[in-house]
């Protein structure tokens, strides 16, 4: 499982390097091969034997349903094979930095089975709102059994 946050930068090529932790359960449980694509104002990142399960679940996706067409363009037209180099960085394309808008300062997170990219102040964003309807997610949850 992934789990925590770092804070890294990612150089005017698109590398950044992947947090320890994360290569080491890469290593462990995956091989060193990451599907990432664009999602929510972020980029996620997926081992590639948990995106082939992912991939699995969206072909029961009716391409009639408007929604699950919209979503799966999105999702699979920005998808990329990113593999971790020698020196442990992964090489993210420029249409999906374009969208997550990273620039310098990012931070990578773990978030169970996946990897999610962001930019620096979106993420600050993303977490404040996070913590401020914290109460209400947390009513959602115990509803759901968690």
């Amino acid at each position: 499982m992934f789990r925590g946050q770092f804070p890294y930068t990612i150089d005017a090529k698109g590398r950044v390097s992947v947090p320890s932790k994360f290569r080491d359960v890469l290593k462990d449980k995956y091989d060193e091969r990451l599907i990432i694509t664009n999602f929510d104002g972020c980029l996620i990142a997926y081992p590639f034997s948990e995106w082939q399960i992912l991939e699995k679940k969206a072909a029961n996706l009716s391409m009639l349903k408007k929604e699950a067409a919209q979503f799966l363009r999105f999702f699979y037209s920005g998808a990329a094979e990113c593999w971790v180099d020698k020196l442990g960085r992964i090489l993210i394309p420029q249409v999906l930095r374009d969208y997550a808008k990273l620039e310098k300062d990012i931070m990578l997170v773990g978030v169970a089975k996946k990897i999610e990219i962001w930019s620096k102040a979106r993420w600050d964003t993303a977490y404040k709102k996070s913590q401020e309807n914290f109460d209400d997610v947390r009513d959602v949850l115990a509803s759901m059994g968690l």
